[in-house]
């Protein structure tokens, strides 16, 4: 019981760092891909394009169907992976929960 445990909150773990990687694996793939589309999100219409700025306009372009159109599997895979990893982490971790409290 405790292998399983310590296995679910290690792949907890571990689908949180796979979402936090998704982002810049799929910052790179949109810059080398499609730098036309990377300028929009990278360049801002007014102010300085800081990292946090940009960061933020990644996460809505995550979010708009904008990616899929681009027709691109390896992207559409990512932003799934980016979709769906924090929320299967999620459910390890409280699995793990789960167990602690009903183990107990």
């Amino acid at each position: 019981m405790i292998a399983l445990y310590l296995t679910l909150l290690t792949a907890g773990i571990g689908l949180f760092v796979l979402s936090y990687v998704a982002q810049f694996r799929l910052a790179t793939m949109l810059r080398q891909r499609h730098p036309q589309q990377w300028k929009i999100i990278a360049e801002p219409e007014h102010g300085q394009a800081t990292a946090f700025r940009i960061w933020i306009r990644m996460q809505h372009a995550l979010r708009s169907p904008a990616l899929p159109a681009l027709g691109d599997t390896a992207i559409d895979r990512w932003q799934r992976i980016w979709r769906y990893s924090p929320w299967l982490g999620w459910l390890c971790w409280l699995a793990a929960l789960a167990m602690r409290l009903l183990l107990r």
